[in-house]
This record gives C-alpha cells, sequence and structure tokens, in this order.
C-alpha cells in the first residue's frame, strides 16, 4: 500500500511581484508528486498550512488522502488552506494516475490533446501605459498568439471609482485596452480583466466606453458576493446586448460555489483555478457541470508551470475548453524550472499546449533552481487589497 511520506511547500521567487509556491508530496514507492498553490502575499501562512496539513495525512494512503482531503468554501483557513489542499490533490492526482485508483478517479477519454491558449500581458507589461501594454502584446503575438488579456486598471478600487482620481484610472486603462485593438488588429481575440476594482455604476460605463474595442469578454467588473448578483445579472445581459460574454469565478472554492453560480445563471464563462478550487478532479466536475449548464469553461492560470500542466491535463479530459489562461514572459524562469521532456510540452506552439505527456509521467522540477530562488516578500495581490 503507498502512503504519503512527506509534504512539503516550496517558495520560489520569480519578480519583485511574484511568489510561485509548490508543494510536494512523497510517497513510500520513492516518487515525489508536485502541485502549486500560490497565493500572492500569503506565503508564509501557505507554508504554516502545508506544515499542519502534513502532520494530519502523512503515513497515510494515497488513495485515502485523495477521498477525504476536500477543499471547501466553509473552511476555518480560507483561501490560504484552500490552494495547500487544492496543490496536494494535484500532486495525487499524478501519483495515483498509474494505479487502479487514481484511473478511476480521473477516468475519462482524452477528447483533446491541443489545448488553445491566451496570453495574459499583464505582468511582463512593466511599464504602464497604452504603449507599453502594446509592446507586450507586440511580443506575444510574435511568438505566436492571437488572443490577449489585459489588466489595466491598476490602482483603482471601488472606493475610488467616483471620485476624479478613480475616473482618471478609468480613463487610462480604457485609452490602454482602445490601445492595444488598433495596434492588433480587428482579428485580435481580446479580453480585460478588470480585477473587480469597479462599482455598478462604473462598470457599465466602461463596458459602453469600451464598446468599439470589440472586447471578446468582460472579466471579473464587480465583487462576486451574493449582495451583487442583481448587479451582476444586470451586468450579463448589457454584456450579451453588446455581443460579449461575462466572465469571472477564479476564487471561488468547490463544485458547490460553481453550482451555485450555474443555478442563478451569472456568467457566461467560469475560470476556476486548479491552485483553488479543490484540485483536478474538482476541476473536472465543475467544467462538466458548466457544459450541461451552457457556460464556457476556460481555466484560471496566470502563475507558474505546475499550475499549467495540471490544467492541462484536466483541460484534455473536460467536456468542453474554450481555451487556457497563460501569464507571458513574466520570468525566463518559467521555462527552466520543469526538468525532462515537460519542459518542451510547457512551451507554447501556435498558442496552443499539446499534452503530450500523460499524468503518470511524473512532472520533475529542478529543485536546484527552486532552493537558488527563495521566498521575498511581495506586495499583496489583488484579491488581498480589495478584502482588507
Amino acid at each position: 500500500m503507498n502512503t504519503i511520506v512527506r509534504i512539503d511547500a516550496h517558495v520560489f521567487n520569480v519578480s519583485a511581484k511574484t511568489n510561485w509556491v509548490f508543494v510536494s508530496v512523497s510517497s513510500s514507492d520513492g516518487r515525489t508528486g508536485w502541485g502549486e498553490a500560490s497565493l500572492i502575499g500569503w506565503e508564509p501562512l501557505l507554508v504554516a498550512a502545508a506544515r499542519e496539513l502534513a502532520l494530519e495525512w502523512q503515513g497515510r494512503p494515497l488513495a485515502e488522502a485523495q477521498a477525504g482531503l476536500r477543499a471547501s468554501a466553509q473552511s476555518p483557513g480560507g483561501l490560504v488552506f484552500n490552494a495547500v489542499v487544492s496543490a496536494v490533490q494535484q500532486a495525487l492526482a499524478a501519483l495515483l494516475a498509474g494505479d487502479a485508483a487514481g484511473a478511476a478517479a480521473l477516468a475519462g477519454t482524452t477528447l483533446r490533446h491541443s489545448v488553445p491558449l491566451y496570453a495574459n500581458i499583464n505582468r511582463a507589461t512593466r511599464t504602464r501605459t497604452p504603449q507599453g501594454f502594446v509592446d507586450t502584446a507586440l511580443r506575444a503575438r510574435a511568438q505566436g498568439f492571437t488572443r490577449f488579456k489585459a489588466a489595466p486598471f491598476d490602482g483603482l478600487t471601488p472606493a475610488l471609482c467616483s471620485t476624479a482620481q478613480g475616473q482618471a484610472l478609468i480613463s487610462h486603462g480604457l485609452d490602454c485596452m482602445h490601445a492595444l485593438r488598433d495596434a492588433l488588429g480587428s482579428e485580435a481575440l481580446l479580453m480585460v480583466d478588470c480585477h473587480w476594482r469597479f462599482d455598478e455604476a462604473r462598470a457599465f460605463q466602461a463596458l459602453h466606453d469600451l464598446e468599439t474595442v470589440g472586447l471578446h469578454w468582460f472579466e471579473c467588473p464587480i465583487a462576486e458576493t451574493h449582495a451583487h448578483w442583481p448587479a451582476m445579472r444586470r451586468l450579463r445581459k448589457a454584456t450579451r446586448d453588446q455581443g460579449l460574454l461575462l466572465a469571472a469565478a477564479e476564487t471561488q472554492v468547490g463544485l458547490a460555489s460553481f453550482q451555485t453560480l450555474f443555478d442563478e445563471a451569472l456568467y457566461d464563462v467560469v475560470m476556476p483555478d486548479i491552485k483553488y478550487c479543490g484540485g483536478p478532479l474538482e476541476m473536472l466536475k465543475i467544467a462538466e457541470r458548466a457544459s450541461e449548464h451552457g457556460v464556457q469553461f476556460s481555466p484560471h492560470n496566470p502563475s507558474g508551470p505546475v499550475c499549467t500542466w495540471h490544467s492541462l491535463q484536466v483541460a484534455a479530459l473536460a467536456p468542453e475548453c474554450a481555451m487556457l489562461e497563460l501569464q507571458f514572459d513574466e520570468s525566463d524562469l518559467y521555462d527552466s524550472l520543469v526538468d525532462g521532456a515537460a519542459r518542451a510540452e510547457l512551451a507554447p506552439a501556435g498558442a496552443c499546449l499539446t499534452l503530450t505527456r500523460p499524468y503518470a509521467q511524473l512532472l520533475s522540477l529542478n529543485t536546484p533552481l527552486l532552493q537558488a530562488h527563495p521566498y521575498q516578500p511581495v506586495p499583496p495581490g489583488i484579491e488581498t487589497q480589495l478584502n482588507r
């Protein structure tokens, strides 16, 4: 019987803005599975949560942990604990892929080997001007990308929206999106991520002002709280009237949370993140349920190669997958962190990723490189800034 020997967290500094957090699960047969739990600004608590989880699950069978370890929106540990649970579930899915229990858990026919990508150009854009965004997008286009997403409303919060400062920040963000469309032409698929920075009135105004940009989707305009559901329905109608999609749900946890969104008919596109939603098994259930409700499935993936690899595995099995996010050109470390054949698999070709390695062929990380870039404090992510 194969058991868990160790669960360890590893913090890998990527840039002045970003740490990636990986969780390794070592099994009694000498193998190691990897998952990702990155949550910007919460790295010390992620490490502590992994340590606590290890106390409970070390020594227990892999299959028992996979069946018993569940992410929950009601967890007292919140998104931090759910991120670690999701990372352990990623590692377990890989470790168990070769035996009967794991094969049954991720049973299903591979429906696609090639998954379309879009380039998230946000973190690679260090000069936060219209021309800065254009320069990044053109670099991505030169590498074969035809789908792009930007998040240009830096510094905006719902409380600032009605102020002169807020209006200036909104105007700047709109200028960035118009510049992107002018530079990329009408054929490019273009999306905007608002990171929940708007109030309802300014979200409607931004949507109107962006109409000539011809967006594909309008992402996370307002906070995803129960109090905002009526506003979200109004926004969804407005986006549909304008011929685009409303996308959200990157920090939702568990199938039950997504089922509520489906029942309430709030979004056209859901973006579960394998780092938070509960791991591969839970993400696959969410994708299946989304398909049943006629909602597009597009995994959120703005972080490291481990998250990309696991998201690709699920995307290959999902009934439908609109496209997969890829954080474009944040760091050269992305390409060098993964060892062996998987490195080639995670290199985009023609704005797609092609699945060539099943889960049973474990992902391996360059541990000396991992150790050479230890934790550095970074500013908190937008999720923290808006929810203090």
